[in-house]
Protein backbone atom coordinates (compact mmCIF):
# COMPACT_ATOMS: atom_id res chain seq x y z
CA UNK A 1 0.00 0.00 0.00
CA UNK A 2 2.76 2.32 0.80
CA UNK A 3 4.46 1.44 -2.43
CA UNK A 4 1.31 2.17 -4.33
CA UNK A 5 0.86 5.65 -2.42
CA UNK A 6 4.82 6.63 -3.02
CA UNK A 7 4.29 5.97 -6.97
CA UNK A 8 1.17 8.09 -7.30
CA UNK A 9 2.51 10.80 -5.41
CA UNK A 10 5.37 10.64 -8.20
CA UNK A 11 3.17 11.03 -10.65
CA UNK A 12 1.14 13.53 -9.28
CA UNK A 13 4.80 15.59 -8.81
CA UNK A 14 5.58 14.38 -12.70
CA UNK A 15 2.28 16.21 -13.98
CA UNK A 16 3.11 19.26 -11.48
CA UNK A 17 6.39 19.72 -13.07
CA UNK A 18 5.39 19.31 -16.67
CA UNK A 19 2.23 21.31 -16.09
CA UNK A 20 4.66 24.32 -14.87
CA UNK A 21 7.09 23.54 -18.05
CA UNK A 22 4.29 23.99 -20.53
CA UNK A 23 3.38 27.47 -18.41
CA UNK A 24 6.26 28.47 -18.09
CA UNK A 25 7.21 30.10 -21.57
CA UNK A 26 4.04 32.51 -21.86
CA UNK A 27 5.32 33.97 -18.32
CA UNK A 28 8.43 34.26 -19.19
CA UNK A 29 7.06 36.11 -22.57
CA UNK A 30 5.10 38.48 -20.24
CA UNK A 31 8.22 39.44 -18.68
CA UNK A 32 10.30 40.21 -21.65
CA UNK A 33 7.35 42.09 -23.05
CA UNK A 34 6.87 44.76 -20.20
CA UNK A 35 10.73 44.41 -20.00
CA UNK A 36 10.64 45.88 -23.27
CA UNK A 37 7.77 48.19 -22.59
CA UNK A 38 9.89 49.82 -19.68
CA UNK A 39 13.08 50.37 -21.74
CA UNK A 40 11.14 51.79 -24.77
CA UNK A 41 12.23 55.25 -24.96
CA UNK A 42 10.31 58.28 -24.22
CA UNK A 43 8.86 60.33 -27.30
CA UNK A 44 8.62 63.73 -28.05
CA UNK A 45 4.59 64.61 -28.09
CA UNK A 46 4.74 68.62 -28.83
CA UNK A 47 7.38 70.29 -30.72
CA UNK A 48 7.89 73.72 -32.51
CA UNK A 49 11.38 75.07 -34.18
CA UNK A 50 11.36 78.70 -35.23
CA UNK A 51 14.69 80.46 -37.24
CA UNK A 52 15.60 83.79 -35.41
CA UNK A 53 19.02 83.88 -37.67
CA UNK A 54 19.19 83.47 -41.61
CA UNK A 55 20.00 85.70 -44.46
CA UNK A 56 16.27 85.60 -45.38
CA UNK A 57 13.95 87.98 -43.83
CA UNK A 58 10.36 88.84 -44.22
CA UNK A 59 10.53 90.74 -40.82
CA UNK A 60 13.79 91.54 -38.89
CA UNK A 61 17.44 91.26 -39.70
CA UNK A 62 18.82 89.04 -42.32
CA UNK A 63 22.33 87.96 -42.28
CA UNK A 64 24.88 84.84 -42.64
CA UNK A 65 24.50 82.94 -39.83
CA UNK A 66 22.07 80.86 -38.02
CA UNK A 67 20.20 80.41 -34.63
CA UNK A 68 16.42 78.30 -34.30
CA UNK A 69 14.07 78.31 -30.86
CA UNK A 70 13.29 75.32 -30.01
CA UNK A 71 10.18 74.35 -28.11
CA UNK A 72 9.48 71.39 -27.01
CA UNK A 73 7.16 69.38 -23.95
CA UNK A 74 7.51 72.55 -22.15
CA UNK A 75 10.50 73.22 -22.55
CA UNK A 76 13.00 75.85 -24.77
CA UNK A 77 15.93 75.31 -26.17
CA UNK A 78 18.10 77.97 -28.17
CA UNK A 79 20.35 76.30 -30.61
CA UNK A 80 23.00 78.60 -31.84
CA UNK A 81 22.89 82.18 -31.53
CA UNK A 82 23.54 84.19 -34.86
CA UNK A 83 26.84 86.03 -36.25
CA UNK A 84 26.08 89.78 -35.05
CA UNK A 85 25.77 90.48 -31.22
CA UNK A 86 22.47 91.69 -31.60
CA UNK A 87 20.59 89.98 -34.20
CA UNK A 88 18.83 86.93 -32.42
CA UNK A 89 18.14 89.62 -29.73
CA UNK A 90 16.27 92.17 -32.05
CA UNK A 91 14.69 89.38 -34.32
CA UNK A 92 12.76 87.72 -30.90
CA UNK A 93 11.69 90.68 -30.20
CA UNK A 94 10.26 91.27 -33.58
CA UNK A 95 8.97 88.55 -33.36
CA UNK A 96 7.43 88.99 -29.98
CA UNK A 97 9.05 86.22 -28.66
CA UNK A 98 10.71 85.89 -25.23
CA UNK A 99 13.95 84.37 -24.80
CA UNK A 100 14.60 84.97 -21.05
CA UNK A 101 13.03 82.04 -19.94
CA UNK A 102 15.61 80.03 -22.04
CA UNK A 103 18.08 78.38 -19.65
CA UNK A 104 19.98 75.86 -22.69
CA UNK A 105 21.86 76.90 -25.48
CA UNK A 106 23.27 74.60 -27.87
CA UNK A 107 26.34 75.26 -29.72
CA UNK A 108 26.67 73.56 -33.08
CA UNK A 109 30.08 74.31 -33.54
CA UNK A 110 33.05 77.08 -33.39
CA UNK A 111 32.22 79.18 -36.32
CA UNK A 112 31.17 83.14 -35.35
CA UNK A 113 28.43 83.01 -37.27
CA UNK A 114 26.77 80.50 -34.74
CA UNK A 115 28.01 82.01 -32.02
CA UNK A 116 28.08 85.56 -32.34
CA UNK A 117 25.41 86.41 -30.23
CA UNK A 118 25.95 84.57 -27.22
CA UNK A 119 27.72 86.90 -24.87
CA UNK A 120 25.44 89.75 -25.44
CA UNK A 121 22.50 87.41 -24.99
CA UNK A 122 23.38 86.02 -21.87
CA UNK A 123 24.42 89.54 -20.44
CA UNK A 124 20.66 90.79 -21.97
CA UNK A 125 18.90 88.37 -20.50
CA UNK A 126 20.44 87.61 -17.13
CA UNK A 127 19.14 91.12 -16.23
CA UNK A 128 15.73 89.79 -16.31
CA UNK A 129 16.19 86.16 -16.00
CA UNK A 130 19.54 85.48 -13.70
CA UNK A 131 19.02 81.72 -15.39
CA UNK A 132 18.89 83.02 -19.04
CA UNK A 133 21.22 81.23 -21.13
CA UNK A 134 23.21 80.18 -18.27
CA UNK A 135 24.00 76.88 -19.47
CA UNK A 136 25.61 76.22 -23.32
CA UNK A 137 26.33 72.70 -24.59
CA UNK A 138 28.93 72.28 -26.71
CA UNK A 139 31.02 69.21 -28.43
CA UNK A 140 34.59 68.24 -27.53
CA UNK A 141 36.91 70.04 -29.99
CA UNK A 142 34.81 73.26 -29.87
CA UNK A 143 37.99 75.23 -27.68
CA UNK A 144 40.86 73.36 -30.03
CA UNK A 145 43.08 75.78 -30.99
CA UNK A 146 42.88 76.59 -34.89
CA UNK A 147 46.04 78.54 -35.66
CA UNK A 148 45.36 81.48 -37.94
CA UNK A 149 46.57 82.48 -41.40
CA UNK A 150 48.29 85.54 -40.41
CA UNK A 151 49.37 84.26 -37.04
CA UNK A 152 47.40 83.98 -33.71
CA UNK A 153 44.22 82.59 -32.48
CA UNK A 154 41.86 82.13 -35.18
CA UNK A 155 39.12 80.00 -32.90
CA UNK A 156 37.06 83.01 -31.45
CA UNK A 157 35.07 80.74 -29.35
CA UNK A 158 38.27 80.85 -26.76
CA UNK A 159 37.65 84.20 -25.97
CA UNK A 160 34.20 83.64 -25.79
CA UNK A 161 34.49 80.67 -23.07
CA UNK A 162 35.96 83.78 -21.01
CA UNK A 163 33.79 86.20 -21.34
CA UNK A 164 30.55 83.69 -20.97
CA UNK A 165 31.51 82.22 -17.99
CA UNK A 166 32.63 85.61 -16.49
CA UNK A 167 28.74 86.11 -16.37
CA UNK A 168 28.03 82.94 -14.68
CA UNK A 169 27.53 81.05 -17.59
CA UNK A 170 28.36 77.25 -17.34
CA UNK A 171 30.13 75.26 -20.01
CA UNK A 172 28.85 70.85 -20.78
CA UNK A 173 30.87 69.43 -23.59
CA UNK A 174 29.43 66.77 -24.89
CA UNK A 175 31.29 63.61 -26.47
CA UNK A 176 28.79 61.26 -27.44
CA UNK A 177 25.39 61.12 -27.64
CA UNK A 178 22.90 63.17 -24.79
CA UNK A 179 19.55 62.91 -24.20
CA UNK A 180 18.98 66.26 -22.97
CA UNK A 181 15.38 65.60 -21.98
CA UNK A 182 13.10 62.90 -22.79
CA UNK A 183 13.30 62.43 -26.40
CA UNK A 184 15.78 65.46 -26.95
CA UNK A 185 19.12 64.15 -27.99
CA UNK A 186 22.29 65.79 -28.72
CA UNK A 187 24.30 63.79 -31.14
CA UNK A 188 27.79 65.60 -29.94
CA UNK A 189 30.50 64.66 -32.85
CA UNK A 190 29.58 62.11 -35.39
CA UNK A 191 31.57 60.00 -36.81
CA UNK A 192 32.62 61.07 -40.69
CA UNK A 193 31.42 57.43 -42.50
CA UNK A 194 31.01 58.81 -45.64
CA UNK A 195 33.35 61.01 -47.96
CA UNK A 196 31.43 64.19 -47.45
CA UNK A 197 33.54 67.31 -47.29
CA UNK A 198 30.61 69.46 -45.97
CA UNK A 199 32.93 72.33 -44.84
CA UNK A 200 34.75 75.49 -46.83
CA UNK A 201 36.87 76.93 -44.22
CA UNK A 202 41.04 76.07 -45.10
CA UNK A 203 43.71 75.50 -41.97
CA UNK A 204 44.30 73.13 -39.42
CA UNK A 205 43.12 72.55 -35.67
CA UNK A 206 44.74 70.94 -32.83
CA UNK A 207 43.96 68.45 -32.00
CA UNK A 208 45.30 66.16 -28.58
CA UNK A 209 47.33 64.13 -31.21
CA UNK A 210 48.55 67.39 -33.22
CA UNK A 211 47.59 69.70 -35.87
CA UNK A 212 45.41 68.44 -38.59
CA UNK A 213 43.28 69.47 -41.39
CA UNK A 214 39.81 71.42 -40.02
CA UNK A 215 36.99 69.91 -40.93
CA UNK A 216 34.89 71.30 -37.99
CA UNK A 217 35.59 67.64 -35.49
CA UNK A 218 32.94 69.13 -33.25
CA UNK A 219 29.93 69.62 -35.80
CA UNK A 220 26.94 68.69 -33.72
CA UNK A 221 23.22 68.13 -34.32
CA UNK A 222 20.12 67.76 -32.15
CA UNK A 223 17.68 65.38 -32.82
CA UNK A 224 13.86 64.80 -31.91
CA UNK A 225 12.33 61.27 -31.33
CA UNK A 226 8.96 61.62 -32.55
CA UNK A 227 6.17 58.93 -33.20
CA UNK A 228 6.05 59.98 -36.94
CA UNK A 229 9.88 59.97 -37.11
CA UNK A 230 13.12 61.74 -36.16
CA UNK A 231 13.56 65.44 -36.53
CA UNK A 232 17.08 66.74 -37.07
CA UNK A 233 18.38 70.29 -36.70
CA UNK A 234 21.33 71.55 -37.61
CA UNK A 235 23.70 74.54 -37.73
CA UNK A 236 25.60 73.59 -40.76
CA UNK A 237 26.28 69.71 -41.23
CA UNK A 238 29.62 70.14 -41.09
CA UNK A 239 30.46 66.80 -40.63
CA UNK A 240 27.87 65.98 -43.38
CA UNK A 241 24.24 65.42 -43.83
CA UNK A 242 24.67 62.20 -44.49
CA UNK A 243 26.42 61.91 -41.94
CA UNK A 244 23.92 62.93 -39.12
CA UNK A 245 21.06 61.67 -40.34
CA UNK A 246 22.45 57.53 -40.52
CA UNK A 247 23.91 58.51 -36.99
CA UNK A 248 20.62 59.62 -35.81
CA UNK A 249 18.60 56.71 -37.10
CA UNK A 250 22.06 54.34 -35.63
CA UNK A 251 22.41 56.36 -31.79
CA UNK A 252 18.29 57.74 -31.17
CA UNK A 253 16.05 55.37 -33.32
CA UNK A 254 16.22 53.54 -36.06
CA UNK A 255 13.42 55.14 -38.26
CA UNK A 256 12.23 57.44 -41.58
CA UNK A 257 13.42 61.42 -40.99
CA UNK A 258 10.27 63.29 -40.46
CA UNK A 259 12.03 66.90 -40.52
CA UNK A 260 15.95 68.17 -41.66
CA UNK A 261 15.94 71.89 -40.67
CA UNK A 262 18.76 73.87 -40.36
CA UNK A 263 21.79 74.83 -42.81
CA UNK A 264 23.35 71.70 -44.13
CA UNK A 265 26.13 73.43 -45.80
CA UNK A 266 25.63 72.77 -49.60
CA UNK A 267 25.30 76.08 -51.55
CA UNK A 268 28.74 75.23 -53.68
CA UNK A 269 27.91 71.55 -54.41
CA UNK A 270 28.06 69.91 -57.54
CA UNK A 271 24.78 68.74 -59.34
CA UNK A 272 27.14 65.01 -58.81
CA UNK A 273 26.91 65.84 -54.71
CA UNK A 274 23.26 66.83 -54.57
CA UNK A 275 22.50 63.62 -56.87
CA UNK A 276 23.94 61.01 -53.92
CA UNK A 277 22.45 63.06 -51.46
CA UNK A 278 19.14 63.51 -52.49
CA UNK A 279 20.02 59.18 -53.13
CA UNK A 280 21.02 58.93 -49.39
CA UNK A 281 18.07 61.41 -48.36
CA UNK A 282 15.52 59.13 -49.72
CA UNK A 283 16.67 56.46 -48.34
CA UNK A 284 16.40 57.90 -44.78
CA UNK A 285 12.92 58.39 -45.46
CA UNK A 286 13.36 62.44 -45.28
CA UNK A 287 9.81 63.91 -45.38
CA UNK A 288 10.39 67.77 -45.13
CA UNK A 289 13.13 69.82 -45.71
CA UNK A 290 13.39 73.20 -44.45
CA UNK A 291 16.74 74.64 -45.80
CA UNK A 292 18.46 77.96 -44.21
CA UNK A 293 21.83 79.14 -43.70
CA UNK A 294 24.42 78.30 -45.95
CA UNK A 295 22.05 75.36 -47.68
CA UNK A 296 21.88 77.37 -50.71
CA UNK A 297 18.58 78.58 -52.73
CA UNK A 298 19.24 76.34 -55.70
CA UNK A 299 20.10 73.50 -53.19
CA UNK A 300 16.72 73.21 -51.62
CA UNK A 301 14.71 73.56 -54.95
CA UNK A 302 17.11 71.08 -56.68
CA UNK A 303 16.70 68.78 -53.40
CA UNK A 304 12.93 69.12 -53.90
CA UNK A 305 12.65 67.64 -57.20
CA UNK A 306 15.15 64.59 -56.83
CA UNK A 307 13.50 63.60 -53.46
CA UNK A 308 9.92 64.33 -55.09
CA UNK A 309 8.53 66.78 -52.30
CA UNK A 310 5.72 68.69 -52.62
CA UNK A 311 6.08 72.74 -52.34
CA UNK A 312 4.78 72.88 -49.35
CA UNK A 313 7.79 70.28 -47.37
CA UNK A 314 10.66 71.27 -48.90
CA UNK A 315 11.42 75.48 -48.40
CA UNK A 316 13.81 78.13 -48.22
CA UNK A 317 14.33 78.73 -44.34
CA UNK A 318 13.29 82.32 -43.45
CA UNK A 319 13.57 84.60 -39.67
CA UNK A 320 10.33 83.94 -38.06
CA UNK A 321 9.69 80.27 -40.37
CA UNK A 322 8.46 77.47 -38.41
CA UNK A 323 8.47 73.96 -38.05
CA UNK A 324 5.90 72.69 -35.98
CA UNK A 325 5.08 68.22 -35.43
CA UNK A 326 1.84 67.75 -36.82
CA UNK A 327 1.45 70.60 -39.22
CA UNK A 328 4.39 71.35 -41.10
CA UNK A 329 6.18 74.26 -42.30
CA UNK A 330 5.21 77.83 -42.18
CA UNK A 331 7.61 79.40 -44.11
CA UNK A 332 6.93 82.95 -43.98
CA UNK A 333 5.75 85.46 -47.16
CA UNK A 334 8.85 85.17 -48.96
CA UNK A 335 9.84 81.52 -49.32
CA UNK A 336 6.34 80.27 -49.95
Amino acid sequence: MSRWLASLLCLVAAGAAVAGAQASPPLREMGIMTAQKQAARPRVHALKITILSTMLADDGIGEWGFSALVEVDGQKILYDTGARPRTVLENARELNIDLSAVQDVILSHNHADHTGGLVTLRQQLSAQNPDALSRAYVASGIFWSRPGAKGGEGNTMIATKTQYESLGGKIIEVSKPLEMFPGVWLTGPVPRVNNERNWSVTGSVVTPNGPVEDNVPEDQALVFDTDSGLVVLTGCAHAGIINILQYAQKTVEPEPIQAVIGGIHLFAASDATLDWTAAKMRDAGVQNLLGAHCTGLHTVYYLKDKLGLPRQQCLVGAVGATFTLGHGIAPGRLAQ
